[in-house]
């Protein structure tokens, strides 16, 4: 009958037998970002920078918009969930103090736009987008 340390020793030496695997591949692909304002494109550009990659925009594509050759699984598991998070603090924090400057520089009132009833909706022409 076998002993416990001949069993486990016979074990160890099939395991050390078997080739061990290497680090999973993750070619670089290109990936295009597209980002909602000026202050997460600085975010995002200087993230990927602090890691090393190269942010390129092909011509005529949005200011808002860049590329970076990076592996599918160091996006996913690196950059981009580092970006959310400090986008989601930065967007806190700008949030808060633009309310801090307009409620002590400009005005208090911080409530919303009246709902008037009955008045007809401006025209097109004096529509504006800011």
């Amino acid at each position: 009958m076998p002993t416990v340390q001949a069993t486990i020793d016979r074990l160890q030496q099939r395991i050390d037998g078997v080739p061990q695997a290497g680090p999973v591949p993750d070619p670089p692909v290109e990936f295009r970002f597209s980002l909602t304002n000026p202050w997460s494109l600085r975010l995002f550009l200087a993230l990927a920078r602090a890691k090393g990659y190269r942010p390129y925009r092909h011509p005529r594509m949005r200011r808002t918009s860049v590329c970076l050759m990076i592996g599918t699984m160091a996006v996913n598991t690196d950059l981009w969930p580092e970006y959310v998070e400090m986008n989601k603090v930065l967007t806190e924090y700008l949030g808060e103090l633009a309310d801090h400057i307009i409620a002590d520089c400009i005005n208090p009132d911080r409530s919303d736009a009246e709902v008037v009833a009955g008045l007809p909706a401006p025209a097109v022409s004096g529509e504006r987008e800011g």
